[in-house]
């Protein structure tokens, strides 16, 4: 890859107000000169809905790495918008790879576990056939497809059960309601690894590390991984170690945590039942191990984000 300031990689990243995006843009800041760009940032912003913008920006600014943590990720009110959400998640990212592989950069995309049904008994693997039971599954794998249809240079990242300090989450979430309500009711058949942003934003900076210290593994390595926390628990689960952890930091109003069913709790948007990702691929390839989803949220909760 062609070099940008002295010798540093230029790193166009999108989506930087977001949760992801946000610890990005530390964990960045040792690959390379960072331009992080959101759709209200200034002084330059971008909406990954526009196309015509899209491409703008990244040929204005030249970009040897372009890091995509923007997306459309409001599952349920993606039923009523199914349009925009797949301009943003499915057409955009494939726009973002005719631009990469144009300039001769490399494209880093974020997906996630939704792409699958989850009738599966065991962690998905990246070579399981997707089959999305939602609108923001189908157009998350859209922008898999798109992506690979025009091939370059491109890591796509499949996370799941998102969450951090900041923007909308799960865990936030519960925070709120804890505060708020004496009882809550967590749904308990769905099982998944939940996955600290920091966590993500760390493994894509090894990863982007490594490929610019050899960039010649770059050709071996492209390609599609999973990228989640290790272990396992459900909604439920997560609900209840978040307010174990919690309770040491601040006081709350919840006295009771109880299991529900997925029935008892209906959403706009089917949800798999089984989100888990199997990471091996990631560790063999880089050598990049996943913490524990409990320990990782030990930490975030106790204030080390």
């Amino acid at each position: 890859m062609m070099l940008a300031r002295g010798n540093e990689p230029r790193i166009l990243l999108l989506g930087a107000s977001g949760q992801v995006g946000w610890e990005l843009q530390r964990c960045l800041m040792t690959l390379g000169e960072v331009i992080a760009i959101g759709r209200n940032t200034e002084p330059l912003s971008v909406d990954l809905a526009d196309l015509d913008a899209v491409r703008r920006v990244v040929r204005e600014l030249s970009p040897q790495w372009i890091v995509n943590a923007a997306a459309y990720t409001a599952v349920d009110r993606a039923e009523a918008e199914p349009h925009e959400a797949m301009r943003i998640n499915g057409l955009a990212p494939g726009v973002l790879a005719e631009e990469a592989k144009r300039a001769g950069a490399a494209l880093v995309y974020y997906s996630t576990d939704y792409v699958f049904d989850g009738d599966s008994s065991a962690p998905y693997t990246e070579d399981d056939k997707p089959h999305p039971l939602n609108v923001y599954g189908r157009t998350k794998l859209a922008g898999e497809r798109a992506i690979q249809a025009v091939g370059g240079a491109y890591f796509i990242f499949r996370t799941s059960w998102v969450y951090g300090l900041r923007g909308q989450n799960f865990l936030l979430t519960i925070r709120r309601l804890a505060h708020e309500r004496d009882e809550l009711r967590i749904v308990e058949d769905q099982i998944g690894a939940p996955t600290w942003c920091r966590d993500i934003a760390q493994a894509t900076a090894q990863v982007m590390f490594q490929i610019q210290r050899q960039p010649g593994r770059l050709a071996d390595t492209v390609g599609l991984y999973h990228l989640t926390a290790s272990g396992r628990t459900s909604w439920y689960g997560f609900a209840r170690a978040s307010v174990t952890a919690l309770q040491a930091h601040e006081p709350l109003a919840v006295k009771r945590v109880l299991p529900i069913a997925t029935a008892d709790y209906p959403c706009p948007a089917e949800r798999p039942k089984n989100s888990l990702l199997d990471n091996s691929r990631i560790e063999r390839t880089f050598g990049i191990h996943r913490p524990a989803w409990d320990e990782a949220l030990s930490l975030c909760l106790a204030g080390k984000s």
